[in-house]
Formats: C-alpha cells, sequence, structure tokens
C-alpha cells in the first residue's frame, strides 16, 4: 500500500530551517524562523518561566493525566489576561475554556468545533495570513474565503477592500481576525479600524474567530487585547485562540487555549460539551508541563511581575530594533523607502522585495528568510545590523 504513495514537498519554512543549520558562513542570519531572539542570537528562557520550573519540579507530585479542557486554574488565569478580570463575559459566565497544544491546537479545535455548528459557512481569512491557517482550518472541513488586507506596494492595510470583501460574507460565516502583531504583514487594525469591522461583523451576522499569538510582544498586554475585548463585548458568539508560545516563550511546550463564547450562560456549557467531545477524539487531553508553568507565574504576584518585566523588555527590544533598521537604511545608498517598518508591530515586516532578491540574499549573504520577504525583525541585532543593510544595499542595487 505504502509503495503507492508520493512524496510532499517539505514545509518551506522548516527547509529552510534545514538550511540555515547546515550553512558555515560566520555572519549567517535567520530571519524567517518566527521566534524571539536576544542580542546574542539565542531564544532565552525567561527567568520568570525558569523560577516557575524550579518550584514545579520541588512541588509537583503527580504526572497523572488532566481532563480535555485541562487545568481549571490555567483556564482562569489566562482568560482574565486576555479578557481582563473584570469583562462582563467572564462575570456572566459566557466564556469556556480548554488549554490545548499550542495555538495550532487551539486553532484546529475551534475549527473542528465550527464545523459540527455548521458545515456550510465558510471561514474568512485575510489575504496574506499566517502560513498554516488555511491547513489548520481547512483541514477540519471548513471551506476557506479570503478577504484583502495587505497592500504590497503602499505597505498598508487595504481597508476599504476588506470591508469590501466581507460585506459579500452570508450570514453565519466565520471571520479569522489577528488580534495583534499581524503575521506576517506586521500591519495591524487601530481601534477605529476594529470598531468598524465589528459593526460589519455584528450587522450581518457574522462570527468573529480571533487569533492573538502574540499578547504582550506590540503595545503592551492590554492594548494588544483591545480587539478582542472589544468584540466580546458586542458579540452574542464569538472565538478566541490564543499561545503561550511567544509571550512567555514556551515554544516547544505546546501551550495555548482555546476560548468559546456563547449568547448564554447556558448555552457556552453546550458549546463546551461539544467543544470537550472533540477533544477527547483528537488527543484526549493536553500537555500539561508548559500550561503548569503559566498557572505558576500568573498565580504568583511576584512572578507576575518579573514576567511582564521581562515581555516589556523583549517588546521594547523589538521596537527598538525597527528604529534602528529604519535609521541605517535610510543612511545607506538605498533609495526605497522602508519607513513602513517602523510603524508595524511584532516580530514580522515584508520587506518588499523580490523573491530573486530574496534568493540572492540567502546564496550571496546567507541571509535566510521565506521568499515573500517576510523578514523576522527580532532575528536581528547591533552586531548583525550592518551586514543586513549592507547586504540588502547590493541586492536592491
Amino acid at each position: 500500500m505504502f509503495e503507492a504513495l508520493n512524496p510532499l514537498p517539505q514545509d518551506p519554512i522548516l527547509a529552510m530551517m534545514a538550511s540555515y543549520q547546515q550553512d558555515s558562513h560566520p555572519q549567517k542570519l535567520d530571519l524567517g524562523i518566527g521566534v524571539y531572539k536576544d542580542d546574542q542570537g539565542h531564544t532565552p528562557i525567561m527567568q520568570a518561566v525558569q523560577l516557575a520550573e524550579k518550584a514545579l519540579i520541588e512541588t509537583e507530585i503527580t504526572k497523572s493525566y488532566t481532563a480535555p479542557a485541562g487545568s481549571p486554574k490555567y483556564n482562569q488565569l489566562v482568560a482574565e489576561l486576555v479578557f481582563g478580570a473584570e469583562h462582563k463575559v467572564l462575570r456572566d459566565q459566557r466564556v469556556i475554556s480548554a488549554q490545548t497544544p499550542g495555538g495550532c491546537g487551539a486553532l484546529r479545535m475551534g475549527a473542528e468545533f465550527l464545523k459540527g455548528c455548521s458545515s456550510d459557512s465558510r471561514v474568512w481569512v485575510s489575504s496574506p495570513t499566517w502560513a498554516n491557517h488555511i491547513p489548520l482550518l481547512g483541514g477540519a472541513g471548513l471551506a476557506i474565503a479570503e478577504y484583502p488586507y495587505y497592500d504590497y506596494s503602499d505597505k498598508t492595510i487595504q481597508f476599504d477592500a476588506m470591508l469590501a470583501a466581507l460585506e459579500t460574507a452570508a450570514a453565519g460565516d466565520f471571520v479569522l481576525l489577528h488580534g495583534c502583531c499581524h503575521n506576517p504583514s506586521g500591519a495591524d487594525l487601530n481601534k477605529e479600524q476594529w470598531l468598524a469591522v465589528a459593526e460589519l461583523i455584528e450587522r450581518k451576522g457574522l462570527i468573529p474567530f480571533i487569533d492573538m499569538a502574540y499578547q504582550g510582544l506590540g503595545s503592551g498586554l492590554d492594548q494588544d487585547a483591545y480587539g478582542v475585548r472589544m468584540m466580546a463585548e458586542r458579540m452574542p458568539e464569538m472565538l478566541v485562540a490564543t499561545s503561550c508560545s511567544k509571550n512567555f516563550g514556551l515554544y516547544r511546550e505546546r501551550t495555548g487555549t482555546l476560548f468559546i463564547i456563547g449568547n448564554t450562560a447556558e448555552q457556552t456549557q453546550v458549546a463546551g460539551s461539544q467543544l470537550f467531545s472533540r477533544i477527547r477524539s483528537h488527543y484526549s487531553m493536553p500537555p500539561s508541563h508548559g500550561a503548569a508553568i503559566v498557572e505558576t507565574i500568573l498565580a504568583d504576584t511576584a512572578l507576575t511581575k518579573q514576567w511582564e518585566e521581562e515581555l516589556a523588555s523583549m517588546r521594547q527590544r523589538i521596537q527598538t530594533l525597527r528604529q534602528s533598521l529604519v535609521k541605517k537604511i535610510s543612511a545607506s545608498s538605498i533609495a526605497n523607502d522602508f519607513s513602513f517598518i517602523e510603524q508595524q508591530f511584532g516580530m514580522f515586516s515584508f520587506l518588499g522585495i523580490s523573491p530573486v532578491q530574496v534568493a540572492q540574499l540567502r546564496t550571496q549573504y546567507s541571509i535566510y528568510m521565506i521568499d515573500s520577504s517576510r523578514m523576522n525583525v527580532a532575528g536581528l541585532n547591533d552586531q548583525s545590523m550592518d551586514y543586513f543593510v549592507a547586504a540588502l544595499e547590493e541586492v536592491i542595487r
């Protein structure tokens, strides 16, 4: 039977990662993989995480299974982080939470849940969007539609075109929105745009599904959650997927959360029963260790403060890198305007160069990014910035 199978192409990001690891160039740069890096080029373990993990090792007394929903305390604390402790959907018990294997697990289980709600509804995703959104959602059987989002020429959001496309969505369709730090463009909706999207979704009877994988890495923990919290105030039903990979640095621990908001507490409980049944049939229950670390941090005032300070330092470093990169490009012979990089949020931006130029950066200078020219700004540092700008200058010339 297996001899009839045909090989599938490797994921381009994973293929690039393998090429980077084999590259012996002393100044090689990985600007493709979506992980935060410090000034030494490492993806560090946060000190708050180390302290929480040490406390867990000393006090944990079992490795028994968790429930399909995961840890109730973790779910409560992350819900308060995402929505705000006093949000009315929490007071009204209209939120059901599930600890998931990463943000990917949250997205996929949200898609499985939505497929069970309506087999005919489409899910609208931004163009462009994170490369794994469509496989995760489409793999559950949801039909995919796209709305325009990023204008590659103007380096801005095509907001009028976005609204015009969503006007064609049918009642009951789902709209996937990036909560903050849009991946791959770095271009985020402002408050006025969020309100306009909310009005359209509410008026047309659509259901928002917000993916917030970078809370705290854009403008701040509360600021980055504006769209989620505002939508939750207005919408009778919505879904939110979150990840602890970036803001807690727990990439390999696969820690995420799916939130489902129902119109009433009773409807939310019914939705939860459907969700947990699907979780049981997929992976039964989530891994515990990463969630236990997050729970330990958020349940301890001193650890929470330390984590927030570390996260703020990461966020400020990314913003400083953006400013420094724009300044150095402006001081070079490059005529192109790259000021948009300074105005965007999170780790990613499109450079706006061609796939041929991206290939030149890789083959001639060992600078790695994907063909779309999406770059991870956090992959730069003070030592590599001049080398990168000089290489960019050469390929653009």
